[in-house]
């Protein structure tokens, strides 16, 4: 599990090694822009990241799964090896995703030049896209793109179902679930909720309310759940604190 958690403060260090740098020279340049391959590779990062981290909890929740609900065969299931292969299929399963989708993005002509955000995201990039570019195949992609990531979401949801049904009839496992879990559920929901919201305001939100909220909006996702996951985990699980 710690190393599960190391993984995750790593990949948030990752995300935000992709927006800070570039924020930071903004604010000391009077002309804020960046190059296309430039825009491109921090869609990548901030892309790869949110997925991630997704990735990551879903790991987590079933881990805590077999913590909980299989304790007498967690050892022999989650050894060193299993552990290896679910790292690295939360590493590079995003970042194989999304580099097929931003390589998608990369071939289209395009007929704008400004984006209204302070980082770049694919699909502010393909709204720049010309009208007579074919796009059929990016819907496609991000169609599967989603899926992948909702199955993510239904694996965290079946992991829970069965610690909710196997803790109920235990004190010393509905202590571990509070120790462990609730820790875990907080990161989780703290995440998805700016995610979501962030994406829903990408893409239905107005564009009249104040500049310094939109600003906010569009970084909180890569300054609260890197804040708070840290914190949580730190003020619940005894050997971190």
């Amino acid at each position: 599990m710690y190393i599960l958690l190391c993984s995750l403060c790593i990949n948030g260090l990752y995300g935000t090694t992709g927006f800070y740098p570039k924020f930071l020279l903004d604010l000391l340049s009077p002309s804020h822009v960046i190059s296309y391959n430039g825009c491109l590779a921090q869609a990548f990062v901030m892309y790869s990241f949110a997925c991630s981290d997704l990735s990551m909890l879903s790991v987590m929740a079933y881990d805590r799964y077999l913590a909980i609900c299989r304790p007498l065969r967690y050892h022999s299931i989650m050894n060193k090896h299993r552990l290896s292969l679910l790292l690295c299929f939360s590493w590079l399963t995003p970042c194989s995703i999304i580099g097929i989708n931003l390589i998608l993005t990369s071939r289209l002509m395009l007929c704008g030049n400004k984006i209204q955000r302070l980082f770049c995201v694919n699909w502010v990039i393909v709204l720049l896209a010309c009208p007579s570019n074919n796009t059929t195949v990016h819907s496609v992609v991000a169609f599967i793109t989603i899926l992948v990531y909702v199955l993510h979401g239904l694996l965290i949801v079946w992991s829970y179902m069965y610690l909710v049904r196997t803790c109920r009839g235990s004190m010393e496992n509905r202590r571990k679930f509070m120790q462990t879990c609730v820790p875990h559920l907080t990161c989780l929901l703290t995440f998805l909720s700016t995610i979501v919201f962030d994406v829903m305001y990408m893409r239905f939100g107005s564009k009249n309310i104040a500049q310094a909220l939109q600003n906010f909006i569009t970084i909180q996702f890569l300054v609260i759940p890197p804040v708070m996951n840290p914190l949580i985990y730190g003020f619940k699980l005894t050997k971190i604190r």
